[in-house]
């Protein structure tokens, strides 16, 4: 892991960067819409049918596979590492993700987005919303890890052993708290793993011996001191108290970035690094 360990010295020095204190303010007004708060077995079964599916030249033998699991081609030639890969509060719409995917795809690696929104009516949310509410959405998406690993476990060109758990925003939550073993590593994009208005309590699960990256901008509207709505006085904007004692964790604060960060260069040069050092045979 000396490599890892390089990567860490050097972003955490890349990004000492402390944001300012923010003024007070109101927080806004939250506002939550739609009926449905759980996943049913059909749209769990959905949410794997219609997942955002990208697999590497080394997978399929030929060109690049971009599109749902459903239509995933039936023949495929060598086994490849997959990133699943949680979205955030807005789904699979957000362009990011389908950049992001591609760019993991010319890593060589695979990656499976589920669909969330395959639930009808699936519940959304203009934040701050009550604590209640968020803990019922993290375990709807919590919910979603299951089928997705089975199938792709299932999958013929999915290397079983380097295999990573990844998300971003609301999707990067239920990563922190999976409790499972089956993952090589986890992503974290744009969550900061600490008390705060978006959850009851932060419930982290890292393992201690399996590799973490945690990536978010030093400003984030959301989960950095600079958002007046914090709830915590003393957040640090980041997971780097969550993993403080965890010797195989990398932090990349990035100054200055948007809350939707996966594909800034610094963001890809960091998880590019982190990943070719986690996936190395």
């Amino acid at each position: 892991m000396r490599s890892l360990f390089a990567l860490a010295a050097a972003v955490l020095l890349a990004a000492c960067h402390t944001p300012p204190p923010p003024a007070k303010a109101d927080a806004p007004v939250g506002e939550i819409k739609g009926t449905a708060w759980a996943h049913t077995p059909q749209s769990l079964a959905a949410s794997v049918q219609n997942a955002a599916v990208v697999l590497p030249a080394q997978a399929t033998g030929g060109t690049v596979y971009s599109g749902k699991w459903s239509t995933i081609p039936a023949s495929t030639k060598g086994q490849v590492p997959v990133v699943l890969f949680l979205h955030g509060s807005s789904g699979l719409g957000l362009k990011a993700i389908g950049e992001w995917q591609q760019w993991l795809a010319a890593q060589g690696i695979a990656s499976v987005a589920p669909d969330s929104f395959a639930l009808p009516d699936h519940v959304t949310y203009k934040s701050p919303i009550d604590k209640a509410s968020y803990e019922r959405i993290h375990a709807l998406r919590a919910s979603e890890i299951a089928p997705a690993l089975a199938a792709i476990q299932a999958a013929p060109w999915a290397d079983r052993t380097r295999l990573v758990l990844a998300g971003t925003s609301e999707g990067a939550v239920p990563v922190a708290r999976y409790a499972g073993k089956e993952f090589a590593a986890r992503l974290l994009f744009a969550w900061s793993c600490e008390p705060n208005y978006f959850v009851t309590e932060p419930r982290n699960a890292f393992e201690a011996d399996k590799p973490v990256l945690n990536v978010i901008s030093s400003v984030d509207p959301f989960f950095s001191p600079t958002n007046t709505w914090l709830g915590n006085a003393s957040a640090r904007g980041s997971c780097a108290d969550a993993l403080k004692d965890h010797k195989n964790a990398v932090i990349a604060l990035i100054p200055g970035a948007p809350h939707t960060l996966l594909t800034l260069p610094p963001v890809q040069a960091v998880t590019g690094g982190f990943l070719r050092s986690v996936l190395a045979r």
